[in-house]
Order: C-alpha cells, then sequence, then structure tokens
C-alpha cells in the first residue's frame, strides 16, 4: 500500500512538473512593465529605471521575441530572442542577435542563466510570483578577492568575489 502511495504521489509531482514547464513561455506572454532598481555595492540608495519586457510567438517553431526595454524604446531598446534548445524544456538561449547567445535554464519555475562578459559574471533569474514578473541580477567580478582554504580535502581552496551590483525589477502585464 506505501508503495502504491509513493508512485501516485510521485506520478502527480512528475505530470506538475510538466505542466508548469509546458506554461513557459506561453503563460508569459505581454508586455510587461515596471521599474527596475539597481543597487551598486556601498551605494545606498538605487538607481531606479523604467524597464519593459514583451514576449511574443514568433514564426519560428520554438522560438519567442524577447525584447526588453530600459528607459525610452528610442534609446534603449534590445530585440532579443528566446529559443528552445531541447525538447524537455529546461535548456533555452537568449539570443541578442550580434553574435552573443546566453544559455538559460528552467530551474524551480525560474529562468535561470550565468554569463561572463568584460571580467563580471552576472547571474539573471526570472520568475512570475502572484501575476508578477520578477526579474533580478547579481553582477560578480570573475576574478576573485580573496582564496582561502588549505588545499586540502578537509579544507580546500575556496575563492570569494565580489558582488558589484544588484539589480531587481517587478513588472505587471499590461491588458
Amino acid at each position: 500500500m506505501r508503495t502504491i502511495i509513493v508512485l501516485f504521489f510521485s506520478c502527480i509531482s512528475f505530470f506538475s512538473l510538466k505542466a508548469q514547464s509546458h506554461a513557459f513561455p506561453k503563460s508569459w506572454e505581454g508586455n510587461w512593465k515596471g521599474e527596475l532598481e539597481w543597487y551598486r555595492t556601498g551605494q545606498a540608495e538605487p538607481q531606479k529605471v523604467n524597464m519593459e519586457l514583451r514576449i511574443r510567438p514568433t514564426d519560428s517553431a520554438n522560438t519567442w521575441s524577447w525584447q526588453i526595454i530600459y528607459g525610452k524604446e528610442t534609446i534603449d531598446n534590445r530585440p532579443y530572442k528566446l529559443i528552445l534548445k531541447d525538447t524537455s524544456g529546461t535548456h533555452w538561449v537568449i539570443d541578442e542577435n550580434n553574435g552573443i547567445v546566453l544559455d538559460q535554464f528552467w530551474v524551480a519555475n525560474k529562468l535561470s542563466g550565468a554569463f561572463t562578459v568584460m571580467n563580471n559574471t552576472i547571474v539573471n533569474n526570472y520568475w512570475i510570483e502572484n501575476d508578477t514578473l520578477m526579474i533580478e541580477f547579481y553582477s560578480i567580478s570573475a576574478r576573485p578577492i580573496a582564496t582561502t582554504g588549505n588545499g586540502t580535502e578537509d579544507s580546500p581552496s575556496v575563492n570569494s568575489y565580489k558582488i558589484g551590483s544588484y539589480q531587481k525589477a517587478v513588472l505587471t502585464r499590461n491588458k
């Protein structure tokens, strides 16, 4: 009996996760608007910038437009593409249409990625929370500021990195 119950709940969890992964990005389509707060290490007040994310299906299979606008559309408009890279729905890329392609992964109901550019590693997360699109970016120095530990099995070498900034946007879908 215990085996049947465990199997039953395992099946429910599996199909629930599959259904959630299929909801992305279809359920995210639309025009999202809000404010991005950019916190720099050592500064108390964030810089605030209007932000939009427009997610739309395209004519290409498994491809959506992923257009990010900071401030005014005529000043900082980034017409990217979101492309599915595998059949499980876990590996995606954001194609910046300039030779830069950023790998993203569907983990814990979030689209998450990490990339290094100009000696900074950027970790990004996108997720829906209470009908709001939440976005965050961490900017981390790619060069360690300290290495500690003894380099042994009991005390391995550990690198520490400076967090240069944190960005958080809260966007609502325009009807």
